[in-house]
């Protein structure tokens, strides 16, 4: 098979990795990827945002799968235009999509369906949402209603910090046109998990759990980034609340969509919180989690071309995923001062120290070439992940790696995992 992945972060690097080693594959291209990608696929010049001239490549080049990465081309239609010339996708139409493009369509779209979520008000001035907090008490949390790359979310815990908050919303409008309408919600208290599932728009095959973090600092603090590592196993989700899940969030959602003409056939990934009352849906993607999917591909045992085909195709025959015994971890490496405007352009060194460090294998995100050197590119640079025989040697393994590796501007998390380790696992 012929296939073309959409997307140049770590997510697609490690979609690339895996998808590389099907023996259904012939070729293999990513557009635009990176250099790390360009290793086990051919470069496509074309910008993610270009639907028309992605969907005029996969038809010049007969492509038999293109597999898109990032959400943003999902919410311009590319599923629907790739449909519209007879090309096979996976990844869910546009209006499907608009459950993660639209925080408020998300949360009413739950409203709807019974699927448990935290109560929430939609505010479309500063006005709207002090009356909102007012009702919902403080802490809240407040989502930008459009894509924010995982940054639109704030919680201010009192009104200083709410202040602040709105003025960034309403008079800075921080995030443009995806912060012209913000869903104030009720802060809920518990663990975070990520749960991803393959749908082919009728059923759902569960993935691994897996857990990441989200704020910049150590200690779950600061604003919140795309991700600043992940592991899987999540290690906070028992077998009795993921059957819980798939059936009365996964399912019902992908039934939900149908119900409403919006047909989903691509990667169903649920944000949830684990409450004292029990799992509770924060957000919604319609695509592979970044950082999530690097350990999972790590983990996953089955070859993923064959599955991602079926869905495409709106028919699974294959009956349930297997992953691997063994843990994975991520650790993201970014460019200071991310989240903010990072350094670029500086050299990296280590690279080949890290990837001969035992059980790691480097994802390339923000990267990039000059005079022959792979140098900074983005906010979020390189992906650091490990296989362990559990999640504290994978752990370790990926911060061994991770310290191989440098530039002026480097910054990571060095607590990915770690309170997981202190309070739920015992030592190894």
């Amino acid at each position: 098979m012929r296939v073309l992945v959409i997307g140049s972060g770590g997510r697609e690097h490690a979609l690339c990795w895996k998808l590389r080693q099907s023996p259904l594959l012939t070729d293999l291209f990513c557009a635009p990827g990176n250099p790390g990608i360009g290793a086990v696929a051919d470069l496509v010049p074309i910008e993610i945002e270009n639907v028309p001239q992605l969907a005029e490549f996969a038809g010049e080049m007969n492509i038999d799968l293109t597999v898109v990465g990032p959400e943003m081309p999902l919410t311009l239609g590319l599923a629907d235009e790739f449909a519209a010339r007879g090309l096979a996708v996976f990844g869910p139409r546009r209006q499907a999509a608009e459950l993660e493009g639209s925080k408020v369509f998300a949360k009413q779209f739950m409203e709807r369906h019974g699927i448990p979520t935290a109560p929430f008000v939609v505010a479309h001035d500063a006005e709207d949402a002090w009356n909102a907090v007012l009702d919902l008490g403080l802490p809240v949390v407040l989502k930008a209603d459009g894509l924010a790359a995982g940054k639109g979310v704030v919680i201010p815990r009192d009104e200083e910090e709410l202040s602040k908050a709105l003025a960034v919303f309403f008079e800075e409008r921080r995030f443009g046109d995806a912060g012209a309408r913000v869903v104030v919600e009720k802060f809920l208290e518990g663990e975070e998990v990520s749960f991803i599932g393959l749908s082919d728009g009728e059923r759902v095959l569960p993935m691994a759990s897996s857990k990441d973090y989200k704020r910049i600092g150590e200690g779950d603090t600061g604003p919140n980034t795309g991700g600043m590592g992940a592991h899987s196993p999540a290690g906070v989700l028992g077998s009795e609340d993921a059957a819980w899940v798939l059936e009365h969030v996964m399912r019902r959602t992908v039934a939900g969509l149908a119900a409403e003409n919006r047909p989903f056939a691509g990667v169903l990934y649920a944000g949830l919180i684990l409450t004292p009352e029990g799992p509770r849906v924060l957000e919604f993607n319609v695509r592979f989690g970044d950082p999530e999917t690097q350990p999972l591909m790590l983990r996953l045992e089955d070859d993923l071309l064959p599955v991602l085909a079926e869905a495409a195709a709106g028919q699974f025959t294959t009956q349930r995923l297997r992953f691997r015994q063994e843990a994975a971890a991520c650790v993201v490496l970014a460019s200071a001062p991310y989240p903010e405007r990072p350094v670029t352009g500086e050299p990296i060194v280590g690279l080949e120290a890290a990837a001969a460090c035992e059980g790691a294998e480097i994802f390339h995100a923000g990267t990039a070439t000059r005079d022959g050197r792979v140098v900074t590119a983005g906010g979020r640079v390189l992906n650091v992940c490990a296989v362990g025989s559990g999640l504290r040697e994978a752990l370790r393994r990926a911060y061994a790696a991770a310290a191989e590796l440098d530039w002026p501007a480097k910054r990571l998390r060095g607590d990915i995992g770690r309170r997981l380790l202190e309070s739920l696992l015992p030592p190894a």
